[in-house]
């Protein structure tokens, strides 16, 4: 790069973006991770230094881990919660303390459908059997993710009724926790994406079989929590573009979803993949998910996010430079480098605030 290439060179990783009423001071997200952490939900100091450290570290927008919108909702027993009331008051320190150091705090909702009642990783992540504290799990079918699982329970319609009021109402005190950006989580073959893909929603009923069925819970779910969140603040849904398998989602569909879902009021697509069917093969690399979110910016017209193995500063602005998306999510490697943002700017050469008893080890 010429010197006069580095004079007019501007980044757009690190460059403001506005969405509705919230301004976001960069574009380096830091990607919804589960901490398997929780006791009955609640937050706790591990979440206050995990996410904390994210927001010292200059990210723009932190989407905290997804938390279940009802008990039976979790992946595992120590999963995050918003079900009940008394969860709020130390998800709004947590949310408190981001916002002063000039970071946007979001919250991913979730119900994991027929994957939840699994152990957390470090314990093996095998599913918990209803007898050794697993509970009843939920679907829109009554198929299991592995051979080895209980069976699923196909919700019925007052089913289907209680986990959309369920988003709706853990909207309601993510509102009073103080977040200012939601996202539904739409994909990993949770429960949302179990009712996408024909893999895992063989209903007969309305809300299976042609594509407008299949959409139809996640539409509700739109609808019930744009009730509860404020019309000038952004919404957010992550989805799995595909998944990896013959007859099930893919990206086709997903492109076709994300243009209905603008219509809806929905201002970004989070663009990943997998997880709805054990075994497939997915190849990795940086970037692998790039082109779902390149495409699905390009057909639906609409803000998009990448994710997946993207670990380089250079390869995240070479993506939004490209057009391929506007925002760049990292996860693992915002584990290894809580203060990617900062090395970043000190990459490419642009200024970025740093907290005050942090300056004097500025790079």
């Amino acid at each position: 790069m010429t010197a006069k290439a580095v004079d007019t060179f501007m980044s757009i990783l690190l460059s403001p973006l506005q969405i509705k009423s919230v301004l976001l001071k960069n574009r380096i997200v830091i990607s919804p991770m589960c901490q398997y952490s929780s006791v009955d939900g609640f937050a706790n100091d591990w979440h206050l230094v995990h996410l904390g450290s994210r927001a010292t570290g200059g990210a723009g927008l932190i989407i905290q881990e997804a938390t279940a919108v009802s008990p039976e909702g979790r992946i595992s027993p120590e999963d995050a919660g918003l079900w009940k009331d008394e969860h709020i008051e130390k998800w709004r320190t947590i949310v408190d303390f981001i916002h002063s150091h000039g970071s946007v705090a979001g919250i991913q909702l979730a119900h994991a459908g027929r994957k939840a009642s699994a152990a957390s990783p470090w314990k093996g992540g095998r599913q918990i059997k209803i007898g050794d504290g697993g509970w009843q799990t939920h679907a829109p079918s009554a198929i299991p993710f592995h051979h080895s699982e209980n069976t699923p329970l196909a919700l019925d319609a007052d089913g289907i009724r209680k986990a959309v009021e369920d988003f709706g109402a853990a909207t309601q005190r993510a509102v009073l926790a103080g977040y200012k950006l939601v996202e539904i989580h739409a994909a990993h073959g949770y429960l949302i994406h179990q009712f996408l893909s024909p893999l895992s929603n063989q209903r007969t009923d309305d809300y299976g079989g042609a594509f407008e069925n299949r959409i139809r819970f996640l539409l509700e779910i739109v609808a019930a929590v744009q009730k509860e969140w404020p019309a000038d603040q952004p919404l957010f849904v992550r989805i799995s573009a595909t998944d990896y398998a013959e007859g099930g989602w893919n990206i086709g569909e997903s492109a076709k979803l994300a243009g209905i879902l603008k219509s809806k009021g929905v201002d970004l697509i989070d663009c990943s993949s997998g997880g709805l069917v054990p075994g497939v093969k997915i190849e990795l690399g940086p970037g692998y998910q790039v082109p779902f979110s390149e495409r699905i910016k390009k057909e639906a017209g609409m803000l998009t996010g990448a994710v997946g193995l993207i670990t380089e500063v250079k390869h995240a602005e070479e993506i939004l430079q490209a057009g391929k998306a506007d925002l760049i999510l990292i996860a693992r490697q915002s584990l290894r480098d809580p203060n990617f943002a900062l090395h970043a700017a000190a990459e490419l050469g642009e200024e970025i605030a740093w907290p005050p008893q942090y300056e004097r080890a500025r790079l």
